[in-house]
């Protein structure tokens, strides 16, 4: 192969992997949606994780926050202080809410099934 022709080879491939690394970060991450759990006292109520990083709630106090996906689980960062994790377990998801300041490898405050809306 002449100079030129490796010189348009080693481009190609730099600009594919360039275009193959955009893409993989313009997928949707399987926990952006609308999420339906239940409070401490059993109540149900939604949890939207947004694209860009953002989430609110459905709860009376109108909850707001951040999230990001680490390992298997969307982490929510809410303004309140407090944490939750949505994580797959096997073939379901588990919502586990942590208050303000408890580490997220602890036993949570509570526990629900996640459902992801339709």
């Amino acid at each position: 192969m002449s100079r030129i022709g490796r010189k348009i080879s080693a481009a190609l491939v730099v600009g594919m992997a360039m275009a193959m690394t955009a893409f993989a970060s313009l997928a949707a991450s399987e926990f952006e949606g609308v999420w339906k759990v239940k409070d401490s006292a059993g109540k149900p109520f939604e949890i939207t994780l947004s694209a860009d990083g953002h989430a609110k709630a459905t709860r009376g106090e109108a909850m707001t926050g951040t999230w990001k996906e680490e390992e298997s689980s969307a982490v929510i960062s809410w303004d309140t202080g407090w944490t939750t994790k949505i994580s797959k377990e096997g073939d379901h998801y588990v919502k586990a809410a942590f208050k303000k300041g408890e580490p997220l490898n602890g036993k949570p405050t509570n526990t629900s099934e996640a459902e992801k809306a339709k």
